[in-house]
Formats: C-alpha cells, structure tokens, sequence
C-alpha cells in the first residue's frame, strides 16, 4: 500500500515560506556576518538563522522525525528523516549572486519521497513527493508538472555542471573534458539549479563530483519524479554517494562510460569499449532505469 506524502510537502512549503523571509532579509545585507567552518566552507548567519527556524517547526510540526542539517548536524531518532540545506550556493549568496535555494528533503527508511527546494532571488520554487509528479511554480496553488527531455543522444545534449576542480581532485578531468567535447552545449548553472533545469527539460545531463548529503537529497526525488535518472557515479541510485550524475534517463548510460567508476571492473570504461560499457553499466543500472 502506497503511502501519501501530500501533508509532508505542504510542511515543506511552510518551511520554505520561513526560509524565504530570512534569506531574503540578510541577501545583500551590509552586516550580513560570515565566518569559516572546520572545513574552511563559509557560513553566514542567515544560513544558521535559516536551519534554526526549520528545526524549531520540525520539532513542533514533526516531533518523532529526525532532523539532519549542514549546520547544526543531527538530532532525534526513527526512520523518517529531514535533511536540510538552509543555502545551497553559500558564495553565491554572500556576493550577491541571486542563484542559491533552501533545500529541504524528507526520507523515509532510506528513500528520498518529498522535498522543495526554493530559490527566492529567482522567484522560483520546486518540489515532489514520491508517486506525486514534480512540480515548478510559486505555490501549490499555481504550478505545472516538469517533465525530463526526450534527448537521447550526446551529440544533442546539453550537460551542467558547477566547476571543473573537483574533477581533477577524483583523477576524472580528462574524462569529464571528454564527455564535454561530445555533448552539443556545457554551461555551469551550478548547484541546485543544474539538476532543477534538468527536471524541467533544460538541461539533459547534470553531475557533480564531490558532494555532502544536503546538497542533493532535495534534488534527488524531484529528478526522479520528473522522470529522469538521480545517482552516484558508481552506478548506485539515491543522494547516498558523495557525488553526483543525474540524467534525463535516455542518456545515462552513454554518459556513465565517461565518468562511472565500478569498484569491480575497469575504473574508467571507455567510451569507446561499446561491449564492455555496455556490460558493465546494465549491471550497475540504478532501479528503475530504461531499457
């Protein structure tokens, strides 16, 4: 029996709709205070402000849910489990860059089923719910479904990606060079809006190489929804890998014989290897996948 998340999003948006106020009042903020992290990534005190207010509603609204935040870690017990990003593009937001969002994902035993994600400055908002479609729009009220492209071959396809430093970090930069020259237009949107103009039709490819938790699981149910493919390079489904390929299904393969790393074959198959490619990324297929 399927279960409903309607509720769950509605909660989201009331989160959103909080988060919104508060980024938007400290974007471009003359005081706005930033400081470093142990990991030496820039935290500003809206990105605190903003998890702070969604726990505090969480743990009225939700209060045997777990919460997961990037600031502020882990609290409560059980399998349903908030995951938050209170600004996705942190640099972004703190120069004045308008394309940055709250992300805020609910799991349930392990899987992504509901989340939005709001990009204020744009004027701009996504979510989904597991078998509920993804949707775009500025309220529940007033939306229309995204829906992934048709495009199935590279040489039609446009790929996102947000730098190219983070792929010579995982010794994958002659590669993703290689997938870039085969597509017909790269462009690096960046962050969530890679994966959100994916689920739109926008983009064909989006993927990313190095990456926390928060940072996708918002993403990852809304590409899906949208009928698209969301998972690691190592072939797994899900935001669990600490990285990123996400594709509007048609393409996946072709573009995992570029980057995917396969612990128990090649770790680089080449394109150019058709049987071998095709071998290893059937096997591998997150669920799901086309035929």
């Amino acid at each position: 029996m399927s279960t409903s998340y309607t509720d769950d999003v509605r909660l989201a948006h009331v989160l959103a709709d909080d988060a919104d106020s508060l980024t938007m009042d400290r974007f471009r903020a003359r005081d706005l205070r930033v400081s470093k992290k142990p990991d030496m990534t820039e935290v500003t005190d809206a990105d605190e402000a903003v998890e702070e207010a969604i726990r505090r509603t969480l743990g009225r609204s939700r209060s045997r849910d777990v919460v997961q935040g990037e600031e502020f870690g882990v609290s409560g017990t059980g399998v349903r489990r908030w995951i938050i990003d209170p600004i996705d593009g942190t640099r972004n937001y703190l120069r004045g860059v308008p394309v940055w969002a709250t992300l805020i994902a609910l799991v349930d035993e392990d899987e992504v089923v509901a989340s939005c994600v709001s990009a204020p400055a744009l004027g701009r908002r996504w979510w989904a719910s597991k078998d509920g479609g993804a949707w775009t729009g500025k309220s529940l009220m007033s939306a229309r479904q995204c829906r992934v492209s048709h495009v199935d071959n590279l040489s039609d396809a446009s790929l996102s990606y947000s730098s190219l430093t983070g792929w010579a970090d995982i010794d994958k930069q002659e590669q993703f060079l290689a997938l870039a020259r085969r597509v017909w237009r790269t462009r690096a949107y960046g962050d969530f809006w890679s994966y959100m103009l994916l689920a739109e039709g926008a983009v064909d490819i989006a993927t990313e190489p190095e990456l926390a938790v928060w940072d996708v699981a918002a993403l990852d149910v809304i590409v899906r929804e949208a009928g698209g493919l969301f998972g690691g390079l190592d072939g797994s489904s899900g935001p669990w890998a600490g990285n990123a390929l996400a594709t509007n299904g048609h393409l996946h393969e072709d573009v995992m014989a570029f980057l995917g790393h396969f612990p128990d074959g090649p770790t680089t198959p080449t394109p150019e290897g058709s049987a071998s490619v095709t071998e290893l990324t059937s096997r591998r297929r997150p669920p799901g996948s086309p035929d």
